[in-house]
Protein backbone atom coordinates (compact mmCIF):
# COMPACT_ATOMS: atom_id res chain seq x y z
CA UNK A 1 0.00 0.00 0.00
CA UNK A 2 1.45 3.42 -0.95
CA UNK A 3 0.72 6.76 0.22
CA UNK A 4 -1.58 7.28 -2.15
CA UNK A 5 -3.80 4.68 -1.30
CA UNK A 6 -3.78 6.41 2.19
CA UNK A 7 -6.73 7.97 4.04
CA UNK A 8 -6.07 12.15 3.92
CA UNK A 9 -4.73 12.35 7.78
CA UNK A 10 -7.80 13.83 10.50
CA UNK A 11 -6.76 17.39 11.18
CA UNK A 12 -8.22 19.75 13.99
CA UNK A 13 -9.06 23.04 14.15
CA UNK A 14 -6.34 24.81 16.29
CA UNK A 15 -7.25 25.62 19.63
CA UNK A 16 -7.71 29.42 20.70
CA UNK A 17 -5.34 28.85 23.38
CA UNK A 18 -2.72 27.91 20.40
CA UNK A 19 -4.33 30.92 18.02
CA UNK A 20 -3.51 33.46 20.64
CA UNK A 21 -0.15 32.65 20.60
CA UNK A 22 0.05 34.51 17.07
CA UNK A 23 -0.04 37.73 19.68
CA UNK A 24 1.92 36.81 22.42
CA UNK A 25 4.84 35.49 20.73
CA UNK A 26 5.18 38.69 18.85
CA UNK A 27 5.15 40.42 22.22
CA UNK A 28 7.69 38.31 23.78
CA UNK A 29 9.67 38.73 20.50
CA UNK A 30 9.90 42.34 20.95
CA UNK A 31 10.44 42.67 24.94
CA UNK A 32 13.48 39.92 24.37
CA UNK A 33 14.55 42.06 20.93
CA UNK A 34 14.58 45.21 23.39
CA UNK A 35 15.88 43.61 27.12
CA UNK A 36 18.85 41.84 25.00
CA UNK A 37 19.31 44.59 22.51
CA UNK A 38 19.45 41.88 19.89
CA UNK A 39 20.74 43.09 16.29
CA UNK A 40 17.86 42.39 13.27
CA UNK A 41 20.87 39.45 12.16
CA UNK A 42 22.69 37.54 14.42
CA UNK A 43 25.79 35.33 12.84
CA UNK A 44 26.53 31.69 14.24
CA UNK A 45 29.87 30.08 14.63
CA UNK A 46 29.34 26.76 13.16
CA UNK A 47 33.58 26.45 12.14
CA UNK A 48 33.82 23.77 14.21
CA UNK A 49 31.47 21.42 17.00
CA UNK A 50 32.75 23.44 20.50
CA UNK A 51 33.40 26.59 18.70
CA UNK A 52 29.60 27.57 19.80
CA UNK A 53 30.70 27.20 23.65
CA UNK A 54 31.40 30.94 24.41
CA UNK A 55 27.89 31.79 22.15
CA UNK A 56 25.77 29.14 24.31
CA UNK A 57 26.64 31.30 27.21
CA UNK A 58 25.98 34.58 26.22
CA UNK A 59 22.60 36.31 27.24
CA UNK A 60 22.54 38.08 23.72
CA UNK A 61 22.73 34.92 21.89
CA UNK A 62 20.44 32.96 24.03
CA UNK A 63 17.88 35.92 23.23
CA UNK A 64 18.43 35.60 19.98
CA UNK A 65 18.04 32.08 19.74
CA UNK A 66 15.10 32.20 21.71
CA UNK A 67 13.94 34.96 19.35
CA UNK A 68 14.08 32.49 16.67
CA UNK A 69 12.00 29.69 18.38
CA UNK A 70 9.08 32.24 19.06
CA UNK A 71 9.26 33.09 14.84
CA UNK A 72 8.72 29.72 14.67
CA UNK A 73 6.10 29.46 17.06
CA UNK A 74 4.13 32.44 15.77
CA UNK A 75 4.40 31.18 12.45
CA UNK A 76 2.39 27.79 13.56
CA UNK A 77 0.03 29.91 15.54
CA UNK A 78 -1.00 31.41 12.02
CA UNK A 79 -4.85 30.34 11.04
CA UNK A 80 -4.36 27.72 8.55
CA UNK A 81 -0.42 26.71 8.77
CA UNK A 82 -0.43 22.84 9.77
CA UNK A 83 1.14 21.92 12.87
CA UNK A 84 1.05 19.23 14.90
CA UNK A 85 0.82 18.36 18.88
CA UNK A 86 4.48 17.34 19.53
CA UNK A 87 5.85 20.56 17.18
CA UNK A 88 4.07 22.52 19.62
CA UNK A 89 5.50 21.00 22.67
CA UNK A 90 9.01 20.60 21.28
CA UNK A 91 8.95 24.61 20.59
CA UNK A 92 7.73 25.72 23.70
CA UNK A 93 9.68 23.29 25.65
CA UNK A 94 13.06 24.74 23.56
CA UNK A 95 11.83 28.49 24.74
CA UNK A 96 11.12 27.49 28.78
CA UNK A 97 14.68 27.84 29.74
CA UNK A 98 15.25 30.95 27.82
CA UNK A 99 12.15 32.60 29.28
CA UNK A 100 12.35 31.82 32.20
CA UNK A 101 15.62 32.78 33.10
CA UNK A 102 15.35 36.01 30.93
CA UNK A 103 13.94 38.42 33.23
CA UNK A 104 17.00 37.89 35.75
CA UNK A 105 19.39 37.80 32.84
CA UNK A 106 17.98 41.14 31.89
CA UNK A 107 17.90 42.61 35.38
CA UNK A 108 21.54 41.15 35.58
CA UNK A 109 22.84 42.46 32.53
CA UNK A 110 20.96 46.17 33.33
CA UNK A 111 23.00 46.34 36.68
CA UNK A 112 26.08 45.74 34.60
CA UNK A 113 25.42 48.74 32.79
CA UNK A 114 24.30 50.77 35.41
CA UNK A 115 26.57 53.76 36.52
CA UNK A 116 25.85 53.19 40.05
CA UNK A 117 27.92 56.69 41.21
CA UNK A 118 25.40 58.76 39.04
CA UNK A 119 22.33 56.68 39.98
CA UNK A 120 23.31 56.96 43.68
CA UNK A 121 23.51 60.47 43.23
CA UNK A 122 20.28 61.18 41.52
CA UNK A 123 18.05 59.41 44.20
CA UNK A 124 15.11 61.46 44.63
CA UNK A 125 15.24 64.00 41.62
CA UNK A 126 12.83 64.29 38.93
CA UNK A 127 11.35 61.08 39.99
CA UNK A 128 7.67 60.71 40.19
CA UNK A 129 6.55 58.92 43.48
CA UNK A 130 4.06 56.81 42.06
CA UNK A 131 6.82 55.30 40.07
CA UNK A 132 8.89 54.57 43.29
CA UNK A 133 8.47 50.98 44.58
CA UNK A 134 7.75 51.45 48.13
CA UNK A 135 9.15 48.03 48.77
CA UNK A 136 12.36 46.42 47.45
CA UNK A 137 10.36 42.91 47.00
CA UNK A 138 7.39 44.81 44.88
CA UNK A 139 6.90 43.38 41.68
CA UNK A 140 8.38 44.59 38.24
CA UNK A 141 5.11 45.22 35.90
CA UNK A 142 7.09 44.78 32.64
CA UNK A 143 8.36 41.43 34.21
CA UNK A 144 5.52 40.67 35.46
CA UNK A 145 3.20 40.99 32.02
CA UNK A 146 6.69 38.73 30.61
CA UNK A 147 5.54 35.77 32.42
CA UNK A 148 1.82 35.98 31.79
CA UNK A 149 2.88 36.21 28.29
CA UNK A 150 5.22 33.20 29.10
CA UNK A 151 2.35 31.06 30.83
CA UNK A 152 0.19 31.72 27.92
CA UNK A 153 2.53 29.55 25.92
CA UNK A 154 1.78 26.68 28.91
CA UNK A 155 -1.82 27.21 28.24
CA UNK A 156 -1.57 26.26 24.42
CA UNK A 157 0.43 23.03 24.94
CA UNK A 158 -2.26 22.33 27.52
CA UNK A 159 -4.79 23.06 25.63
CA UNK A 160 -3.22 21.18 22.18
CA UNK A 161 -2.61 18.01 24.22
CA UNK A 162 -6.02 17.83 25.30
CA UNK A 163 -7.66 18.73 21.97
CA UNK A 164 -5.06 15.61 20.39
CA UNK A 165 -6.28 13.62 23.37
CA UNK A 166 -2.31 12.82 24.17
CA UNK A 167 -1.94 11.68 21.11
CA UNK A 168 -0.31 13.45 18.19
CA UNK A 169 -2.49 14.92 15.95
CA UNK A 170 -2.05 17.14 12.87
CA UNK A 171 -3.71 21.08 13.29
CA UNK A 172 -5.22 23.71 10.99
Amino acid sequence: MDDMDQPPLETLPKPTELLALHEVTARLFETVKRWFNVGDSVALDVRAIDSAVGELGDPVMIAAMAMRKLQALNLIATPGVRTSTDVVITIVNDLDRALLQAPSMYLGLKAEATDWDAALAGLGQDEDPDDVPLDANEADPEIEEFQVQHAALHEAVHAVVEAGQGEIRYFE
